[in-house]
């Protein structure tokens, strides 16, 4: 069985092109925290990087309705793939395809896209946490460790 269940946020707005056969194709980060103990006992918070690629609907659905910092949830299967580059160099990845797609978070306010450049940001919006990951906090999580800015 190959299935990852991933729950973390963007680490910047997806991306979305479309294939020369007009199929909607989006490619994005999610940052998702691993939390361990160093040798000294101490708690520590890591992120990993993790590319995902979703297409079709769902390609136009993320791209619609997530940004840069937002929480995900996330449901596919783990496939590598690999190709030559410009160089002629063969490169190897793996990413995780998108099936299905949840929001972690609400937030109130209106979107809207800068005129100067196009990026996204947020009008009057304060996140709402909707309890989805209540489960996961302890006493000492230190939300503001995350690897990117809001």
């Amino acid at each position: 069985m190959n299935k990852a269940i991933l729950m973390g946020r963007l680490v910047r707005d997806p991306e979305i092109r479309t294939t020369q056969s007009g199929i909607s194709v989006c490619n994005f980060t999610v940052a998702c925290d691993r939390r361990s103990r160093a040798a000294d006992g101490t708690r520590q918070n890591t992120a990993d990087f993790i590319p995902c690629v979703a297409w079709r609907q769902q390609a136009e659905f993320i791209t619609k309705y997530f940004y840069k910092g937002d929480r995900i949830l996330l449901v596919g299967t783990i496939q590598p793939r690999s190709w030559e580059d410009q160089s002629g160099q063969r490169r190897y990845t793996t990413e995780v395809i998108v099936d299905e797609v949840e929001f972690c978070e609400s937030r109130r306010g209106d979107r809207q896209v800068d005129v100067d450049g196009g990026h996204k940001d947020y009008v009057a919006s304060t996140p709402i946490d909707s309890g989805g990951d209540d489960f996961l906090a302890t006493p000492d999580d230190d939300e503001t460790a995350l690897p990117f800015d809001f």
